[in-house]
């Protein structure tokens, strides 16, 4: 009971934290998100610091992935002008060549780590702010995403707890079941339906199909964060939220779907 508590607590300030940087405007999102990134870029290339051969350079990854955050970032809130985006390349070709000088014994699993870090967590945080400035709806689309993520994700722990029984994926994550995933499905595509057709008045489709999107894209991001952590032998990817663990945890889902979400975005936009 005392640790559910406190992941309530937990839990409300970093709702209040995401939704509120996000409806103060692009500037206020690019601050906070930008910590996120860094956190959780930090935190994933520690969960391999003690590791028998991986031998990554957070050094060298971290700054790479803060520079083509900027980029990304300062293109979307033109302050940057597009053709900048080209310099990502000779960026992501440099972290490579810098293990030419590291003489480990891995190399290609190392710039494989490091790589993997960049596109797994830069790439879906810079997602989220472009998402935000693109949008025009009365409920901003962002916010839409992160409640219909946060939606499966909590009715997918009660509804686990109350009824569950049927293991989901036992070999990766021992707690979830079949009963709680329908249940956070349900309960996300219930929310979705409500967004389109009393928030966003008119977007019944969008935000349904937005919901039957999210929702599996949550539960692979949760279980991937999971397999991650197993093969590690790591509980959680941090300490820095009581009773959630670190960003990554708390991400997890969300870094999966985000990607998934922004291309649906951008072709309902489009078309």
């Amino acid at each position: 009971m005392n640790n559910l508590v406190l992941r309530s607590i937990t839990g409300a300030l970093f709702a209040f934290v995401v939704l509120g940087s996000i409806l103060w405007g692009p500037y206020s999102q690019a601050i906070v998100f930008s910590i996120f990134m860094v956190l959780g870029l930090l935190e994933f290339y520690a969960l391999f610091n003690t590791h028998s051969f991986v031998q990554v350079s957070k050094e060298i990854g971290v700054f790479i992935g803060i520079f083509i955050f900027c980029l990304l970032v300062g293109v979307s809130l033109e302050w940057l002008p597009i053709i900048s985006i080209l310099f990502i390349f000779p960026l992501f070709f440099t972290l490579i060549l810098a293990e030419l000088w590291r003489k480990k014994e891995h190399p290609l699993i190392n710039i494989s780590v490091l790589v993997f870090g960049i596109i797994y967590i830069v790439i879906p945080f810079f997602l989220t702010i472009d998402l935000n400035l693109r949008s025009t709806s009365y409920l901003p689309t962002v916010i839409g995403m992160y409640l219909l993520i946060w939606t499966n994700d909590t009715f997918a722990y009660l509804t686990g707890r109350l009824i569950g029984k049927r293991k989901l994926f036992e070999r990766i994550s021992p707690k979830k079941t079949w009963e709680g995933t329908i249940g956070g499905i349900l309960f996300t595509l219930l929310l979705g339906y409500i967004i389109g057709a009393f928030i966003n008045q008119g977007e019944e489709l969008f935000w349904v199909i937005s919901a039957m999107i999210i929702a599996p894209c949550a539960i692979y991001g949760d279980l991937l964060e999971s397999l991650f952590k197993r093969s590690l032998d790591i509980k959680d990817s941090g300490h820095i939220l009581p009773g959630h663990g670190g960003i990554l945890d708390r991400f997890d889902a969300a870094l999966f779907a985000i990607p998934f979400f922004y291309c649906w975005a951008m072709f309902y936009e489009y078309f």
